[in-house]
């Protein structure tokens, strides 16, 4: 998505997430949540792989929607009664770190809050500010971020759940591999605090 790469960044850092990936890595950690809203929808495409695993998405906005039945809406200015009663937030939010270090704060304060994002964001010194609210990392390791090329990111990516109300330390969920149809799920060691 720019980290290492000479493409100019897209307007308003607008990174489809169209690689189902994504839904696949979050699906084992969405028990107990049947709805969602979705703040930086984009296409809809996140939308569309979470509605196949049987969420509901109660609300949609976007900065510049790109499909009908998302609103135009900017994510900073989203209220908890936007998120229609929504019992989560589920997003690829710009990468940008001023950007996506103020939507951690706001979007936290609404509701549970999943963010995708780069995953070396951990290591670094400025994660240190936000991880009393991280109460869970699932690795996804590289996507594809631009349809149409074979290429994977050259990063790895992660998913974040973030809670205002989060008194545990952080769980690093491992990544599950999946080799011949065979789930190596069993022979994986229990998830790591952090």
């Amino acid at each position: 998505m720019g980290k290492r790469s000479d493409f100019p960044r897209r307007k308003f850092d607008q990174y489809f997430t169209w690689d189902t990936r994504a839904g696949q890595a979050l699906a084992p950690f969405l028990e107990g949540v049947e709805t969602y809203c979705e703040p930086c929808a984009g296409r809809g495409d996140l939308i569309g792989q979470l509605d196949a695993l049987g969420l509901e998405c109660l609300a949609a906005y976007d900065l510049d929607p790109k499909r009908r039945g998302i609103i135009r809406k900017n994510a900073f200015r989203l209220t908890k009664e936007e998120l229609q009663g929504a019992q989560a937030i589920i997003t690829n939010p710009p990468w940008t770190r001023r950007l996506l270090h103020a939507l951690i704060l706001h979007l936290c304060q609404l509701a549970p809050t999943w963010l995708l994002f780069d995953s070396d964001w951990l290591f670094s010194l400025q994660s240190q500010r936000f991880m009393g609210f991280c109460s869970d990392v699932v690795p996804i390791g590289k996507m594809r971020w631009v349809e149409g090329t074979p290429d994977d990111e050259k990063g790895n990516s992660a998913w974040f759940r973030f809670d205002a109300q989060n008194q545990k330390p952080t769980i690093f969920h491992r990544r599950r591999k999946f080799y011949f149809g065979l789930d190596l799920k069993d022979y994986v060691a229990e998830p790591v605090l952090l």
